[in-house]
């Protein structure tokens, strides 16, 4: 799941924006991995919940890598000081809705990939 999440982020955002960091790869694993998580604990709740929280969950891994790589490293992978409601650059509300939009996508795909393993 880790592998795959971090694969497909990577992928996303040379589409998205024309390049990547090795550390959104990271990101996007560790996305995956608690989108397949919270599909799991939240499985009696409709997929827009496990969507919402899958939103907040991405947005909170965005905010710590970014400080990590951009503010404490200072690598500029992205900055979002620009966009309207962003906090420190690092996470703003477009994106945060840019992530229900990929977790309403991904959570039913981690489901079908989840139960294909057992």
């Amino acid at each position: 799941m880790f592998f795959i999440g971090g694969i497909c982020y990577a992928v996303i955002e040379i589409l998205w924006r024309g390049r990547t960091h090795w550390s959104m790869m990271i990101a996007g694993g560790i996305s995956f991995l608690g989108l397949s998580k919270i599909s799991k604990h939240f499985k009696k709740s409709c997929l827009f919940v496990k969507a919402l929280v899958g939103s907040a969950f991405i947005t909170t891994v965005e905010f710590i890598f970014g400080l990590l790589f951009n503010i404490i490293l200072k690598r500029k992978v992205w900055d979002y000081s620009h966009m309207p409601f962003n906090l420190c650059g690092q996470i703003c509300a477009l994106y945060s809705f840019f992530w229900l939009i990929l977790s309403f996508i991904s959570i039913p795909i981690s489901d079908k990939i989840v139960n294909k393993m057992r």
